[in-house]
């Protein structure tokens, strides 16, 4: 109960209800721009792009999977299994290593990009959640208002920012991308993106995606809004979420 009246107060701020500080992120909503299948069964966690190739990472004990993609149908081409007793969560490229977080394992695996081969991983304290890179560092988020940069060879924080909207702390930050210079994240629970400044963790904008799936489409299944991925060669955004039958190349109006 607590919980959702906390998501419910986040959701207030980023859409900018009751709040009209000269200082409050600039608002935008978003619009679909062209729609893609994608596996209803995926409990998407990481979504990027990669020399033109889409990469997923999908979460759940017992289902947790690293895939490549085809974007056009949303047919899965490549597929690496994890063992049951790990829960997938963020993933990215950097240096030419894959990298994807587990939940409470506190374990971030690290896999050939081209084959998904394991070839190694890295240990961390509290919980993985999203990751994304800005060409050198990985950037993570935990589920607080903290998101740390570590350095892709030994793991370890090299600094870390705290996310504030209003001047006031913005938890369950999940699945980030890198964007123009900007952290963009999904908030769990809420069908919102931020737009993070990495200097100084302040939120710049907020992105309103609501509606985006429509209620024709949903299921019991389907689950959150989750997954931003840009692609370098069109320049385009790329979203979905958990269990959801779609994904859609959006721009912000």
């Amino acid at each position: 109960m607590i919980k959702r009246l906390f998501i419910a107060f986040i959701l207030c701020f980023l859409l900018g209800e009751g709040f009209a500080d000269a200082q409050a992120p600039k608002r935008y909503t978003c619009k679909v721009e062209e729609t893609f299948l994608h596996d209803a069964g995926s409990y998407t966690q990481g979504l990027f792009f990669h020399e033109g190739q889409l990469y997923e990472s999908a979460g759940q004990y017992g289902e947790s999977t690293l895939r490549k993609v085809d974007l056009r149908s949303g047919k899965v081409t490549q597929r690496y299994q994890f063992d049951r007793r790990y829960f997938a969560e963020g993933s990215c490229i950097l240096g030419g290593r894959l990298y994807v977080l587990s939940w409470m394992e506190r374990t971030c695996f690290v896999f050939n990009p081209k084959t998904l081969e394991r070839i190694g991983s890295c240990r961390y304290n509290g919980e993985g959640w999203g990751l994304t890179t800005d060409g050198k560092s990985l950037i993570m988020s935990d589920g607080s208002s903290k998101i740390f940069f570590r350095d892709p060879n030994t793991f370890q924080i090299t600094r870390e920012i705290n996310v504030k909207i209003n001047g006031r702390p913005l938890e369950y930050l999940n699945e980030l991308e890198y964007i123009d210079g900007k952290i963009w994240a999904n908030v769990y629970g809420t069908d919102a993106i931020v737009i993070i400044d990495p200097a100084n963790g302040v939120v710049t904008a907020t992105v309103d995606c609501s509606g985006i799936l429509p209620s024709t489409l949903r299921k019991p299944s389907t689950d959150v809004f989750n997954g931003i991925a840009y692609n370098p060669a069109d320049g385009g955004i790329y979203v979905t979420g958990k269990y959801w039958p779609r994904l859609y190349r959006i721009t912000l109006k």
